[in-house]
């Protein structure tokens, strides 16, 4: 019944129909056939989104265009070039520093594409970076959106698998930091090295006033942080918060938004969150049939026959969440790995939570992964440079990802730590 799906999945997809209609088309045939009551789609899906926690999905999402058109994102970008600018590989840090504060708004790798990567690969190919690899570094430094909290992935992720929200989105903070570290020593090393970008000396009162304009925008993924981690709102409510301190900053402070700016703005967000929580309702559909197929357990069943061990199991998962990654659409993904994934992780002793985050990290690097990755077509749109020629200059980055992966992996407590710590 499961292998019915799945096939059918695929083929339907292939003709080019959306992965939402893709995936509830095959669920209803795969009912339909087997002599299973089709009503159960109509049942499921209205039970998937029936979840206060979903609401900051679109919230987040509205948040991350408020930033970009309300000239937040510009101002972080200048802060962080003030401070580190004048460093050998300056730029580049500031491209790692800015995607992750960034990300720590929108929960979203291509609304930082969006926003900040015309801003960093302008102004690095400007200082002396070769274009390809200013774009592969903003590519690859776009993922931390989906790692660090809020990320609308991790949201989503855990609400399907029963996990605490709270503790996946501080769990994606270990990975995010590891990710960053890891980008920044080889982008310092391959600037000495190759001696790119130009060292800008700002003198101290320019570096102030680039902080000082930037501090109301920093503002905001402290205000979401703490208030999620310390208990005082939830994720929805910090959403809110989000939503409405990005707006009054941008429309008090910097003045680059109004009222009339938020229509267009709402709309587009809401198409966005549409796409992805019809994506969770049908893929709720699937799920019940691989949960009345018994696929969990059959797989539990094979991987415990190949794997002796937990990291064992996990990097086998990890090459499955990586090539799937790569395939469709992540949110999608996720909804159809995790239960059949997930019960035959915990059967080899890995934490739930765990599991949540290492397939959130797999499955980032699908962003960036030809031949699907949103990402990876959004900034080779950006940066006006074929995908092949930026693919190729990604290498480095996805072999750095994989070692961050496989650290992940290896050492639960990169991810049980910061959750423990922070809820």
């Amino acid at each position: 019944m499961s292998i019915a799906l799945l096939v059918l999945f695929g083929v339907i997809a292939l003709l080019g129909v959306p992965l939402s209609l893709s995936l509830g088309l095959s669920a209803v045939i795969t009912l339909w056939y087997y002599d299973l009551p089709v009503s159960m789609i109509t049942q499921n899906m209205a039970t998937s989104i029936n979840s206060f926690l979903l609401i900051a999905v679109p919230l987040f999402i509205l948040a991350g265009q408020i930033m970009e058109r309300g000239g937040l994102s510009e101002r972080i970008f200048d802060a962080a070039e003030a401070v580190v600018g004048r460093f050998r590989g300056g730029l580049g840090y500031v491209n790692i520093a800015s995607s992750f504060v960034f990300g720590g708004i929108s929960g979203s790798s291509v609304a930082d594409i969006a926003s900040l990567g015309p801003i960093t690969i302008r102004a690095m190919t400007a200082r002396g970076y070769p274009l390809p690899y200013s774009a592969a570094l903003t590519l690859i430094t776009a993922t931390l959106a989906t790692l660090v909290p809020p990320s609308i992935l991790m949201i989503v992720a855990a609400s399907s698998s029963g996990q605490s929200v709270g503790a996946a989105l501080a769990g994606g903070l270990g990975p995010g930091i590891l990710l960053a570290v890891a980008l920044a020593a080889y982008n310092g090393y391959i600037s000495w090295r190759r001696g790119y970008g130009e060292m800008t000396r700002h003198g101290a009162g320019h570096s102030f006033r680039a902080i000082g304009r930037a501090m109301p925008a920093v503002g905001a993924p402290i205000i979401i942080l703490t208030g999620m981690f310390s208990g005082i709102v939830t994720p929805t409510e910090a959403a809110g918060l989000a939503v409405l301190y990005t707006f009054l900053v941008g429309f008090l402070v910097y003045r680059e938004i109004n009222l009339r700016d938020l229509v267009p703005l709402i709309v587009h967000s809401g198409r966005t969150a549409g796409s992805v929580l019809l994506i969770l309702m049908v893929a709720n559909a699937a799920t019940f049939i691989f949960t009345v197929d018994l696929l969990p357990n059959k797989t539990a069943g094979i991987l415990s026959n190949v794997a002796s061990s937990g990291f064992a199991t996990l990097l086998l998962m990890g090459i499955v969440f990586l090539i799937v990654g790569m395939l469709m659409d992540i949110v999608a993904a996720a909804l159809m790995l995790i239960p059949v994934m997930m019960p035959a992780a915990v059967l080899a002793g890995v934490d739930p939570l765990h599991f949540v985050v290492f397939m959130t990290a797999c499955l980032a690097v699908g962003l960036a992964s030809p031949p699907v990755g949103t990402c990876l077509f959004a900034t080779a749109q950006v940066a006006r440079i074929p995908v092949e020629r930026l693919t190729l200059a990604t290498i480095p980055f996805y072999i750095l990802n994989v070692i961050v992966l496989v650290l992940v992996a290896a050492f639960p407590e990169i991810v049980l730590w910061p959750a423990r710590l922070l809820t």
